[in-house]
């Protein structure tokens, strides 16, 4: 499945001691051009856990009380994590639930820079 940047996806993601996997949302942060050319994305981890929360400039906040949060199809308030990236092959991405507006896009550009160390 070819996705675009700013689209929230659902992934089965293997836990770091590999005794087993969940489906977790996560945003697709690579450029559209590269998602086009080769078959992995890359993505950032989305999390609604309280705890995960930590206020940084890396990590961006969804309310799905707002108009931008009903458009991600996410269902609990979550964080993504610009800390926390991964690269999939687009292939297992199980579906795409909803997406992030290009303004909320350029707030993520921000989280990554500062998880990236890019001035």
């Amino acid at each position: 499945m070819k996705v675009q940047r700013g689209d929230i996806v659902l992934v089965d993601f293997p836990y770091s001691d590999n005794t087993g996997s969940k489906i977790r949302p996560a945003l697709v942060v690579q450029s559209d051009l590269w998602n086009q050319r080769i078959d992995d994305t890359i993505l950032a981890i989305i999390t609604s856990s309280s705890q995960r929360k930590i206020g940084a400039t890396t990590q961006y906040d969804v309310d799905i009380a707002t108009v931008e949060g009903q458009q991600t199809g996410l269902h609990l308030n979550s964080i993504v994590q610009c800390e926390n990236l991964v690269t999939q092959d687009q292939n297992l991405i199980l579906r795409i639930i909803g997406s992030l507006p290009d303004s909320a896009m350029q707030q993520i550009d921000d989280c990554l820079k500062s998880a990236l160390g890019i001035q």
